[in-house]
């Protein structure tokens, strides 16, 4: 494959994702923030799990945008862990008597009154349980 071959591949590739997606150095709108969104998660749900095949590289470059995007225009408002799993067990239907596998009654109540503090093997319990991130609780 000669140099000029290779330009014009990229070259072409380049224009149909730039034309389709609005692809460029960042996201400048929701509506492209929108489409971005919709086709990263479109792609996604249809690659295969071989993290070798090339999309990935373009999901990746999609999702670290989207990030930034939301960092910038949609920022998370802190929240202690307490508050996060306050959340989550309203989510969830869940009561304090459902967490016995991170403590007794009494130390839940004192993890979601605040007087306590989640440890990592609470948070690593947690997070497995309820589909979340371990950071969703630190």
């Amino acid at each position: 494959m000669n140099a000029t071959a290779t330009y014009n591949d990229v070259a072409q590739a380049w224009g149909v994702l730039h034309n389709t997606l609005g692809l460029s150095d960042r996201i400048r709108d929701e509506a492209q923030y929108q489409r971005m969104a919709d086709f990263a998660e479109s792609i996604a749900d249809n690659l295969p799990d071989d993290t070798n095949d090339p999309l990935w590289g373009l999901v990746e470059i999609i999702a670290d945008q989207i990030k930034e995007y939301e960092e910038h225009h949609h920022p998370m408002p802190d929240v202690s862990g307490a508050d996060m799993l306050r959340f989550l067990m309203d989510q969830h239907g869940m009561k304090q008597s459902d967490l016995a596998e991170i403590g007794s009654q009494g130390v839940v109540s004192e993890i979601l009154a605040g007087k306590r503090e989640l440890n990592v093997r609470q948070i690593r319990i947690l997070a497995a349980r309820l589909g979340v991130s371990a950071a969703a609780f630190i």
